[in-house]
């Protein structure tokens, strides 16, 4: 269908997000699990089909919940006619199966946060898919990343090809949700990473959950 803005810069947008970092608060550091937020994220175990453009609204990150970052865009795209994962290839062509995906994109202090969301047709295609992704991005260099309570994921630094960034990938019943820290003057800090997934996560689960 067609890609539908979410959201575009609106907020406190401006002089308050130059010297303002990242939602951290008491879970940037958090390894154990028993940090801020940490409670609010049971696994994520869910059969939620992820194909409107509402429901990618609900999930994605929106202003108000990434304080201190400046929203740039974000949109989701509806795949008209989606591959069987069947039809799809190599390792490479992990999000071949996609049935749908959004993204919503800040930025503070020399740094980008993109959030990308990719909408499988069941649990099992984004299994595959996850799968297929991990093996793919073994080529670049692991992340420590505290991880996520009940949520599997890994991380890596995108630092083949002259890129620079930090991706943490998690899979979440029929999604693949993504956190890349990239930019100039970014420390790719994995407790900024951390911290955002933990945004990201329990948004993409109340979505699931509405009805």
């Amino acid at each position: 269908m067609t890609l539908a803005a979410l959201a575009t810069g609106c907020g406190g947008a401006g002089s308050d997000t130059a010297t303002t970092k990242p939602p951290t608060g008491n879970s940037a550091g958090a390894g154990s699990g028993s940090g801020s937020g940490s409670s609010e994220v049971s696994k994520a175990d869910f059969d939620t089909v992820f194909k409107t453009e509402e429901r990618f609204k609900q999930a994605l990150p929106d202003p108000a919940s990434m304080a201190g970052w400046t929203p740039q865009n974000a949109g989701a795209r509806i795949e008209e006619e989606p591959k069987p994962a069947a039809e799809c290839g190599p390792d490479s062509d992990w999000e071949c199966a996609r049935i749908a995906r959004g993204d919503a994109n800040f930025e503070a202090v020399g740094e980008e946060a993109h959030f990308d969301l990719t909408a499988f047709a069941d649990t099992k295609a984004a299994q595959d898919a996850c799968r297929k992704e991990k093996g793919w991005s073994a080529e670049y260099t692991k992340a420590q990343v505290p991880p996520v309570p009940g949520v599997e994921s890994h991380a890596y630094y995108r630092n083949v090809g002259g890129l620079n960034g930090l991706n943490l990938i998690m899979c979440l019943g029929t999604v693949i949700a993504e956190v890349t820290l990239e930019g100039e003057g970014s420390t790719l800090d994995p407790a900024t990473a951390h911290s955002l997934a933990q945004v990201f996560v329990p948004r993409i689960q109340k979505a699931a959950a509405t009805s």
